[in-house]
């Protein structure tokens, strides 16, 4: 998941651990499908995503010189289709994911939470701006 944001920060313990001003926070779930390759052109995409305003407003520009922070988030991997709680089956195994999450950022050049700590984010959205994204 993609969200523009004027800025966001993640903490973990009381202590700021990233922080970013007019950029992008993603929210990365890595799946069990997901690979090197895909970790790769997710990244790639999520850079040439026209989601900023060019000079007449339109969403028009790419990411360029704005910041990123990418959190980790096996939760977006939730089934909820039996019972009301959430099976993560579907999520990568935690040292696969953090492999690929680390690949994503560093594609990305993003700042980054701490895989698999309790963390808190804080974002400011610059407009009503979501966007989920999956390669395939």
């Amino acid at each position: 998941m993609v969200q523009r944001v004027s800025r966001a920060a993640v903490r973990v313990d009381g202590e700021t651990v990233a922080a970013i001003g007019p950029g992008l926070l993603v929210l990365l779930g890595v799946g069990h499908e997901d690979n090197t390759d895909s970790a790769e052109r997710l990244a790639e995409k999520v850079r040439a995503l026209r989601i900023f305003a060019d000079a007449d407003g339109k969403m028009n520009e790419a990411l360029g010189g704005r910041e990123v922070l990418c959190v980790s988030q096996f939760t977006l991997y939730a089934d909820t289709a039996r019972g009301n709680r959430p099976s993560f089956a579907a999520a990568a195994a935690p040292a696969a994911a953090a492999a690929l999450y680390d690949r994503f950022c560093e594609r990305l050049g993003a700042a980054q939470g701490r895989f698999g700590a309790h963390m808190e984010v804080e974002l400011t959205g610059d407009g009503p701006v979501t966007i989920v994204l999956e390669v395939t």
